[in-house]
């Protein structure tokens, strides 16, 4: 890969890492309390096993773009880190899609399973996760372009050889 193609991956690594750790620093720092029925109740990431496996992702997703870096530009790796991207795509993938589900049953509650909304008791604490889930949603989008552009690069896919 030549150092032309090599710049626009490294810009949207470089996006991509800032996503993942603003994700999982948000998500990490999002709480807030609430008073019902002179009880007070505390919201939190770790109340969910769903936060905690998009804040493990996210941090995951960018300790493994830290490493990318430091590899050697070699082609025969090209290869190993597209299908290392591509897991990466869809670890962030899986975490935004279930806090997406857990963020549904916060906001709007369940009425067959007897589950109230809570973000109106805890509106911070819905908005920090909303603010996550965004984050997390904008890694996965850079990491899937990332994706693209490495199938164009390692497997010249979209050349036309005459």
């Amino acid at each position: 890969m030549g150092f032309a193609q090599r710049i626009p991956m490294c810009l949207l690594r470089i996006l991509a890492l800032g996503a993942a750790v603003t994700a999982a620093v948000v998500m990490f720092t999002s709480h807030d309390t609430a008073q019902v029925l002179n009880m007070t109740f505390e919201a939190k990431y770790t109340n969910s096993p769903t936060f905690k496996y998009f804040v493990i992702i996210n941090a995951a997703a960018s300790v493994y773009t830290l490493i990318v870096f430091f590899c050697p530009a070699k082609n025969t790796l090209g290869r190993f880190l597209l299908v290392s991207d591509l897991i990466v795509t869809l670890l962030l993938d899986s975490s935004v899609s279930a806090c997406l589900a857990i963020g549904q049953v916060g906001k709007n509650g369940n009425e067959h399973a007897g589950w109230l909304p809570i973000c109106n008791q805890v509106p911070k604490f819905c908005d920090r996760v909303t603010g996550a889930l965004i984050a997390g949603f904008v890694a996965s989008i850079i990491y899937f372009i990332i994706i693209l552009l490495s199938l164009h690069n390692v497997f010249n896919i979209f050349t036309i050889k005459a």
